[in-house]
């Protein structure tokens, strides 16, 4: 039985005698139409593996799996994880996990799944909370994963596919794209839940790909984040931390950019140059 619409999710909850739970985030999707959007947008086809984090009542699983995938079902409550199990009808199709996904030791878990060659697919709804951390561990494996498609809160949507020179550019827009393509794909009104949140949603697409080669990657992070700590000062300030505002001013001169250049205006391939440019003189 679907369970998109309000009457029937309540009804279903009520039945589990389960309340959504703010603490969770649990904001059911209540709209047909957004989960054949995101379908669409992610692509899905039978025969894909599907890593589906917070499967909540099971209305996406129950069309992921309608579209033949395999489905990885990953649920951190257990009233809501043992409700998935009345999909189990098709024998391997789905495979539940009640657990918490950043303690899952996914690459093992998927490397018994997966056939050679095959990537598998990720969707969640994710947590606002939870946001980063969970896009930090997942966007790091490209070597398991095809592309990610997540639901997160509208403001950090913009966030994350922003272009340099825009305001909503920053280190998360750098760091995603260090790893991935990204695409805005479609908003999502807090309307599409149950119950209501009080922000505006939106779904974002990343295709995952080969990072590109850097000479150390948690330092040039390092250099990133500290940029845009300060994102309305000269680089030829912020960045003394870590470097002489002397080679910081050689580096920028060599590249051609104008010495007041805030992080905002530098690209990925432009803030790589620069960070190899100033590690090469401080080795």
């Amino acid at each position: 039985m679907p369970i998109y619409k309000p009457s029937e999710l309540i009804g279903f909850l009520s039945d589990l005698g389960v309340t959504p739970k703010k603490g969770m985030s649990q904001n059911f999707l209540i709209d047909k139409n957004i989960i054949q959007k995101i379908l669409s947008a992610s692509k899905v086809e039978r025969g894909d593996l599907v890593v589906e984090v917070g499967s909540g009542p099971g209305c996406l699983s129950e069309a992921l799996l309608e579209r033949g995938a395999s489905l990885l079902a990953i649920e951190k409550d257990l009233q809501l994880a043992k409700a998935l199990e009345r999909f189990n009808a098709l024998e391997g199709q789905l495979e539940i996990i009640q657990a918490d996904i950043l303690d899952l030791p996914i690459p093992d878990i998927l490397h018994k799944r997966l056939h050679e060659g095959k990537k598998a697919k990720f969707i969640a709804n994710l947590p606002y909370h939870l946001t980063t951390p969970i896009l930090a561990q997942f966007i790091t494996m490209h070597t398991l994963f095809s592309s990610l498609t997540v639901m997160v809160q509208e403001e950090v949507a913009r966030r994350m596919v922003a272009l340099p020179g825009s305001k909503e550019y920053g280190s998360l827009s750098l760091f995603l794209s260090f790893y991935a393509q990204m695409r805005y794909a479609f908003s999502v009104s807090n309307r599409c839940f149950y119950p209501v949140p009080r922000v505006q949603s939106a779904v974002v697409v990343l295709e995952l790909r080969d990072p590109p080669l850097v000479s150390d990657v948690v330092a040039f992070f390092k250099m990133t984040r500290l940029a845009f700590c300060h994102r309305r000062k000269m680089l030829r300030a912020s960045l003394r931390p870590l470097y002489a505002p002397a080679l910081i001013t050689a580096s920028l001169q060599f590249l051609q950019l104008p010495l007041e250049t805030r992080p905002e205006q530098l690209s990925l391939q432009q803030f790589l140059m620069l960070f190899e440019l100033l590690q090469k003189e401080i080795l």
